[in-house]
């Protein structure tokens, strides 16, 4: 049995707290796509866990956490990460890593700093991780992936070639020092041999996996909005967070995935520039940030908040085929007089019910809203979802009628016991 987890908004929907909530039900837990420019933030009793690569399944011992073949790996950051946890005291035994993801080179990172500032006053927002650049030679069929890392010949070729091209860039275009091939090889070839004992067959592992009758989780990072096809393009990530994605990244075919959950926001967030129809104004707005602690979490940037748009999760699923919703935070709209959702928009004079393609179209789309009493309960205190105040019970029922989808989870709080059952997803 295959479990996939997707963000169904722009992302930050808490998928890092529903992963390691469905962990413990599973055996096998999956990162599919992105790469350091995700933040999972996973809260265990005192201690706040944040996640870039690692799967965040990763906290429960005896679980196996596969860095899969769609993910671009930045050995450096990875190596903080696993010394982190190491110092912590959480076992780093079942962490393996896909020979064919792919590697993030101090190149690609530079690229990112200078192409986001060729940009101008246009930005798109980037985490400046290298992620881009990255996808980008795995594209063009001259990215380096794992496999020659740990293959010094293969490396030192494809290092060779890369430099040939990049620092010619650097250079001509932009008129910055490139980089040392001697001084990559060495610092490299350490990571090379560290992570060595890591690597597997991500495709050939999982499949033995379901063979002897293990639960597999995918994680996702980023969201549907942000999707490189099904986002709001350009303003997107540089891979597919959607759950086809899942399958590629993972190595498991599309009909092994047997269930989709999404994961949403009781409200909306987006980080960066781009079209953002119920994006709230004012006091609000600025409420539900604080409260919610909306800054990102590789970035530390603000986030815009918008209230709930049924219009972006019915989008998200239909191309995640979703069959479950789990609802996060929705403690932080306590004391709210009133709550709006999103269910559809006017556009050009028309009532559409989904995401135009064109991005000056959907930026000109105006949210209609339905209007409902908030409560005053601290939700995040309360045990059982049926002792939940009447309107907070309501709302959840809105989201489930307006989207077609049961909500299987709902959590009032970064603690693993504040997120409630209503459906068993394993």
């Amino acid at each position: 049995m295959a479990v996939a987890v997707v963000g169904t908004q722009w992302g930050d929907e808490g998928k890092g707290k529903v992963t390691d909530f469905l962990s413990r039900q599973a055996d096998c837990i999956v990162r599919y796509q992105g790469g350091t420019n995700a933040g999972h933030t996973i809260v265990v009793g005192r201690e706040v866990y944040k996640f870039h690569t690692i799967p965040s399944g990763i906290l429960y011992p005896g679980k196996t956490c596969v860095i899969g073949s769609g993910v671009v790996v930045d050995p450096k950051t990875l190596m903080v990460e696993i010394e982190t946890l190491t110092q912590k005291g959480i076992s780093l035994e079942g962490l393996k890593i896909s020979d064919r993801a792919h590697v993030i080179m101090p190149y690609h990172r530079r690229l990112d700093e200078l192409e986001e500032a060729r940009r101008g006053q246009s930005p798109i927002g980037t985490t400046l991780k290298g992620i881009g650049p990255a996808y980008m030679d795995k594209v063009a069929r001259q990215g380096i992936r794992v496999a020659d890392l740990l293959d010094e010949d293969a490396f030192r070729e494809k290092l060779s070639f890369a430099l040939k091209e990049k620092n010619q860039l650097f250079g001509g275009v932009f008129g910055v020092e490139g980089f040392s091939l001697d001084e990559i090889l060495a610092e490299f070839g350490e990571y090379a041999s560290s992570l060595r004992p890591l690597v597997v067959d991500c495709s050939l592992y999982l499949d033995r996996a379901l063979a002897q009758g293990k639960k597999i989780l995918l994680e996702g990072a980023q969201g549907t909005m942000l999707d490189l096809d099904h986002g709001t393009y350009p303003y997107v990530t540089s891979s597919n967070p959607v759950a086809g994605g899942g399958s590629v990244g993972s190595g498991l075919g599309p009909g092994l995935i047997t269930t989709v959950v999404g994961i949403a926001k009781a409200y909306t967030t987006r980080v960066g520039d781009g079209p953002f129809p119920t994006e709230i104004q004012g006091a609000p707005g600025d409420r539900i940030r604080e409260v919610g602690r909306e800054y990102g979490t590789t970035t530390g940037r603000p986030r815009r908040i918008g209230w709930l748009d049924t219009v972006v999760l019915n989008h998200a699923r239909r191309v995640n085929n979703l069959k479950y919703l789990a609802l996060t935070l929705l403690d932080v709209l306590t004391g709210l007089e009133s709550l709006k959702i999103c269910t559809s928009y006017e556009c050009r004079g028309e009532e559409i019910r989904h995401i135009p393609a064109g991005l000056s179209q959907f930026q000109d789309c105006r949210p209609r809203y339905f209007e409902t009493p908030g409560w005053r309960e601290d939700l995040s205190r309360i045990e059982d979802f049926r002792d939940f105040p009447g309107e907070a019970r309501r709302y959840v029922r809105l989201v489930e009628e307006l989207t077609g989808l049961p909500v299987a989870l709902v959590s009032v709080g970064p603690k693993r016991h504040q997120t409630k059952v209503l459906k068993q997803i394993f």
